[in-house]
């Protein structure tokens, strides 16, 4: 079922946009990190965290970490109402961080348990060419059943990522894609509080279906942070004060994706290619992160709130829809109503005063689908989804859970302007050429 024919539906499946019955909270609890967290390289940077995801456990073994990635089919959910049968690692996609120190020789098994050969590429990471990971090139294509064993040294540290390189089309298009994090073993530049990994990904789920389509090329309808869409996202909740480091990788099949910081400014200080010197380093509140790269932002969150990091492009926060429809903005709708009824009693015409409004209307959609589900916020409905998901600035991060809401001093908080604020400020409601 195509966008446009969704939209198209009259009845029970008139209105494309319905709000959740959950709170943020019931859909991702997040996993906060416990006071004394984990150090994991020499100068103490502390444990990557990444968000609905886990970390690659390793097994010393002499002077090598061993680690086991299996390729295997599985069921996600992306958002509560939307589930699918994906493919990924370790029973998740993205498939678990790989994390390591600079320098570390590592011993990794990837055993194959999908329907079809694979392989796996170490997206960034230098290593000898026969282990590459691309299959008929540098290697026999991994067979449903068998183990590869991959071996080689981290040599240079940095944020890269991971991915088969057979029918790369389907199995990255199905959720097989990770990020790996190398840190450096001589400490670099400020030490950094909350360290995050995020994937952003993007999928054509078409409502209804119970499966990706992995040959789409153009229209894609469900956004994600690692493989989960708002209000399925987990909140990434950090001190007042704190630097934060945030670590962007896309796997997407064609869409760069300009992530934009609500409330505080950063400077891109890393590529996959390496780190950006200091004096090159510029400030922004968006950074673009092109398919097949990772960028990696620091700060000082000196803002206390709850702020939004979403993609700007205005379809990637949105589920299911959005696009590819008649223009009706303007339309007489009651006029189209009363035709359509005719044929579909409780035809509702949507978008013809703006797309907003719908999304608390809470009319049926079809089964296992999020199209444009809003979620319930502290001043009303949210109305994006997808890629998107929350700052949580706070005074004591470790006291909370990421499930509340920032309460806003007095008086700092937009609302209803008075009739005495527009007397005292000379604002005149009748006129219609201000300024």
């Amino acid at each position: 079922m195509q966008r446009r024919e969704f939209m198209g539906m009259g009845g029970a499946l008139g209105a494309a946009l319905v709000a959740s019955t959950a709170a943020p909270a019931a859909a991702a609890t997040p996993r906060r990190p416990a006071a004394g967290r984990a150090v994991v390289a020499p100068g103490g940077p502390y444990a990557v965290l990444t968000p609905n995801g886990s970390t690659l456990p390793w097994r010393q073994v002499g002077k090598i970490k061993v680690g086991h990635l299996i390729a295997q089919a599985l069921e996600h959910e992306f958002a509560p109402g939307l589930r699918a049968e994906c493919w990924g690692y370790n029973g998740s996609t993205p498939g678990p961080t790989i994390e390591a120190v600079e320098g570390d020789r590592v011993r990794i098994y990837v055993s194959n348990r999908l329907p079809e050969a694979t392989s796996l590429h170490w997206h960034g990471v230098i290593v000898p060419s026969g282990m590459d990971g691309v299959s008929g090139l540098s290697q026999k294509a991994i067979q449903p059943g068998e183990t590869f064993k991959y071996e080689f040294t981290f040599t240079r540290p940095g944020t890269f990522m991971y991915h088969p390189h057979y029918d790369e089309m389907t199995q990255m298009a199905l959720g097989m894609v990770g990020m790996i994090v190398v840190h450096p073993r001589t400490p670099r530049g400020p030490r950094v509080d909350r360290d995050f990994a995020l994937m952003t990904h993007e999928w054509k789920i078409r409502p209804g279906t119970r499966r990706p389509d992995p040959t789409e090329m153009t229209d894609f309808n469900v956004l994600t942070f690692n493989s989960k869409a708002f209000p399925g996202t987990q909140p990434l909740v950090v001190g007042l004060g704190e630097r934060v480091r945030i670590r962007f990788g896309n796997l997407s099949a064609m869409d760069h994706h300009p992530i934009h910081v609500h409330g505080l400014s950063f400077k891109v200080t890393a590529t996959d290619g390496g780190a950006i010197p200091e004096v090159a380093q510029i400030p922004e509140t968006t950074v673009l992160v092109p398919v097949g790269t990772t960028r990696t932002v620091e700060f000082v969150a000196d803002n206390p709130g709850d702020w939004a990091m979403h993609c700007h492009m205005t379809h990637h926060v949105m589920t299911q829809m959005g696009h590819g429809v008649p223009n009706l903005v303007g339309a007489d709708s009651e006029r189209i109503d009363r035709s359509v009824q005719k044929l579909v009693p409780g035809y509702m015409t949507m978008g013809h005063d703006g797309m907003g409004a719908m999304t608390e209307m809470n009319m049926p959609v079809p089964p296992n689908s999020l199209p444009m589900r809003s979620t319930p916020g502290p001043y009303g409905a949210i109305d994006m989804g997808g890629m998107f998901t929350i700052l949580k600035v706070r005074e004591n991060p470790e006291a909370e859970d990421g499930s509340g809401w920032y309460t806003a001093p007095p008086g700092t908080v937009a609302d209803l302007a008075s009739p005495s604020d527009l007397k005292a400020d000379g604002i005149d409601l009748q006129d219609r050429s201000p300024g």
